[in-house]
């Protein structure tokens, strides 16, 4: 049965889900992942990341004001742009978000995997987890499951406890390092500070658990349904947890390439295959309490996310249904936990899908990340859009310079699309469009009167996706291309091309009846819980 929804979360308690999200098992990670792509200039990769995503989060910000609807991630382009821009973006959203949590889990068992016993040593072999290892993640994966089973509060108030533990680990991790060993000379000159290019820094933003890492701001948009003031909470959690984030993550890389012997670097930071890094370093460098700490968290952080995003998905799920692009039995909400538990199984299974086939954190967070950059893509757009073609609407929020940030926003996630290089960028692109008849399904069971417009809407989505994966495929060899654009002029023609397709998404926006459907769940926007 449909229930109503309660507005239970107070702004701190929300930006802790977006810090909840953001420092999980990424912090663990991808220190050692950046640093291995771009050497020490993985730094500069931390911060170009985080100014991006905060451009896009502004956007969302705003939106996640405009409409504080839980799942609401998954319908503001349906708003902006009808049917199928929504479901392409909504897809796009859900499969980044659903995927993250079986790599929380994985993350957690690749780090047990370094623990002095023999048994352990065995639940990651080359890269790759055991069916041992598999086995222990999907346990993982039902406790984030069940410890959102019975509630929003529970899962908030477990999230509040296990985000500061999260801050405390990683602080003792930075003094722990830095003060036992820190050798200035691996961060090198001039020429050594960036020693595989420029280029390798820009990919590493795209794939090597950045972009995924600061993903997390999604998650308090995602809960603005259950949100106390939510035109406050939202802008407040989505800039703090990313602001604070970054603090931590840069830090950390810092600490990182501090503490690596310099005789290894001499061996090139491409050659670094650690299995749980800092945990690896602290026990090479004699800090065995500060292993065990990193042995504990690495089970604390990851359980955070992947608990956290058991219930942004979920919402979304919720909110796909309430788009007619999921079974109606997705949109029942339980009378008394408040929490939508069918689609709380279902997003369960489709987390042992991506577990079974994506058995290493390494190879599924680059694949999150360009997920999650195409569903970037409508945020600025639909935010613009519906300023220009909805006048009427109650704006609670207003960002300053919002007319200069979302283009910014929208060139800055196409070029990391571009960034995340051939083949990787047109397969996830493939992925996007491979859904299709899944909307086409749905769509045919609830008419097609007035589909021509939102076809007409549509159109500039449709002939950007192909037209960055023929960019990324002719663009420069250091972008994975076959260099018919030399590097350089290929990120100049992203940005103009970027451009062409922002403006053109933006006029091509409407003031969607779908609208209507915001207005008649008004009563059910009281909050997620008992």
């Amino acid at each position: 049965m449909k229930s109503s929804i309660q507005r239970n979360i107070g702004p701190f308690a929300l930006m802790f889900t977006g810090l909840g999200s953001i420092i999980g098992s990424g912090w663990l990670v991808g220190a050692w992942r950046a640093a291995k792509i771009a050497g020490p200039a993985a730094v500069c990769a931390w911060v170009i990341g985080a100014v991006v995503i905060l451009a896009i989060a502004l956007t969302y910000a705003e939106l996640g004001a405009m409409f504080p609807e839980s799942g609401g991630m998954v319908r503001y382009a349906r708003y902006s742009h009808g049917a199928l821009v929504g479901f392409i973006s909504a897809w796009a959203n859900w499969i980044a978000i659903v995927s993250v949590i079986p790599i929380e889990a994985e993350a957690s068992i690749q780090y047990m995997s370094t623990w002095p016993y023999p048994w352990a040593h065995a639940l990651f072999v080359n890269g790759s987890l055991t069916t041992t290892g598999l086995l222990l993640s999907a346990i993982l994966v039902i406790i984030y499951f069940m410890l959102n089973y019975w509630g929003v509060k529970l899962f908030a108030h477990a999230n509040a406890g296990i985000t500061v533990f999260k801050f405390v680990i990683p602080a003792l991790t930075i003094a722990g390092l830095m003060g036992t060993s820190f050798h200035h000379e691996n961060f090198g000159d001039a020429g050594s500070f960036a020693p595989y290019g420029w280029s390798a820094v820009f990919t590493a933003v795209a794939t090597s658990g950045i972009v995924f890492a600061f993903n997390g701001f999604q998650s308090p948009i995602n809960l603005a349904g259950e949100a106390r003031n939510p035109s406050r909470s939202v802008p407040f959690a989505v800039i703090g947890s990313i602001v604070i984030a970054l603090v931590i993550y840069v830090l950390l890389q810092i600490a990182y390439i501090g503490a690596v012997s310099p005789a290894d670097v001499l061996k090139g930071w491409n050659q670094f295959n650690f299995k749980s890094p800092f945990a690896e370093l602290a026990i090479a460098l004699n800090l065995n309490w500060l292993a065990i700490l990193l042995y504990v968290d690495a089970f604390v952080s990851p359980s955070g996310t992947g608990t956290t995003y058991m219930a942004t998905t979920t919402r979304m799920i919720y909110a796909m249904e309430r788009n007619n692009t999921m079974p109606k039995i997705f949109g029942n909400v339980h009378p008394f936990y408040g929490v939508p538990r069918q689609a709380m199984w279902f997003n369960l299974i489709v987390s042992f899908v991506f577990l079974f086939f994506f058995r290493g954190w390494s190879s599924l967070a680059a694949v999150i990340s360009v997920a999650t950059v195409i569903s970037y893509l409508t945020g600025p757009i639909s935010l613009m859009a519906l300023k220009r073609a909805a006048t009427d609407l109650d704006r609670p929020l207003h960002v300053p310079g919002m007319k200069i940030i979302a283009p910014f926003a929208f060139v800055c996630a196409s070029l990391i699309l571009y960034w995340a290089k051939w083949p990787l960028t047109g397969e996830i692109i493939l992925l996007m469009v491979v859904a299709l008849p899944v909307y086409f399904y749905f769509q045919g069971k609830s008419g097609w009167t007035g589909w021509g417009r939102d076809l007409k809407a549509a159109w500039w989505l449709i002939a950007y996706l192909p037209g960055m994966a023929v960019l990324s495929l002719i663009g420069s060899k250091q972008f994975g291309g076959s260099n018919l654009i030399p590097y350089g002029w290929d990120m100049l023609v992203v940005a103009v091309f970027a451009l062409v397709f922002y403006y053109w998404g933006v006029h091509s926006g409407y003031r969607s009846e779908y609208l209507e459907e915001r207005e008649t769940h008004d009563e059910i926007l009281e909050g997620f819980g008992a």
